[in-house]
């Protein structure tokens, strides 16, 4: 356990441990606060002794109940691709290669896509130019293309090398996970205002039982003074 404690965790164990903890607040086990924290932490954590100490303290979650007649012997996993001690569960490896491949295509969309719509609006500026002047001028664009393209592929060598892609993934990932957070406690507080508002608005109700009705003051009134004006 000391050496795996400190090997090095992946970005689909971060995810997994992610997961796990939402399943948690779910189910009542985390507050808001606690979750957020541990969230921050788990995305933060390097190795898998620090993913470990963040659901030490929460029960493993249940396995599914699988038919046997469905099940053949062939697709039963082996004990090393089971659960990793403490709970964590371990992707496969179709999952993780499913997932770099998603988060690495959508940081090139990102980095590529604004340049190809520039490049295609200038190319086609020159083609009209050229049209209309009804003769082929010098291939200006080229001037933008060049340069930015070089740009762009040095950043996409230097990213996809560095790891960009997941470390935008997660960022994603950890603002997607606020959000959720931030809609569960205002649906929490909205709900604590409902139960407050309710006795708030009962106390009017008793209050009006002991009113003395305002149509009997003159009726009062007059019989103090019948005695008087007799007099």
């Amino acid at each position: 356990m000391e050496g795996r404690d400190g090997m090095r965790a992946a970005d689909a164990d971060r995810q997994a441990v992610a997961e796990r903890l939402r399943v948690a607040v779910d189910e009542g086990r985390l507050d808001l606060h606690e979750y957020d924290e541990r969230l921050q932490r788990a995305y933060a954590s390097r190795t898998y002794g620090e993913l470990d100490a963040l659901v030490t303290d929460l029960p493993a979650p249940a396995a599914p109940v699988a038919s046997e007649l469905a099940t053949r012997p062939d697709a039963v996993p082996s004990p090393s691709e089971g659960a990793r001690p403490g709970g964590v569960p371990s992707p496969s490896a179709a999952g993780r290669s499913s997932l770099t491949s998603s988060a690495t295509a959508l940081w090139l969309a990102e980095v590529w896509l604004p340049y190809l719509r520039v490049i295609a609006i200038v190319v086609t500026v020159w083609a009209v130019t050229s049209a209309l002047s009804t003769d082929l001028l010098y291939f200006w664009p080229a001037w933008v293309a060049g340069p930015w393209g070089g740009v762009l592929l040095v950043r996409t060598v230097a990213g996809l090398v560095g790891g960009e892609p997941q470390r935008q993934a997660e960022q994603r990932e950890r603002r997607r996970e606020r959000r959720r957070a931030k809609r569960a406690r205002k649906r929490e507080l909205a709900a604590a205002e409902g139960n407050t508002r309710d006795p708030e608005q009962a106390l009017p109700a008793a209050g009006e039982d002991r009113r003395v009705p305002v149509g009997e003051l003159p009726a009062a009134s007059e019989e103090r003074q019948g005695p008087v004006s007799a007099a």
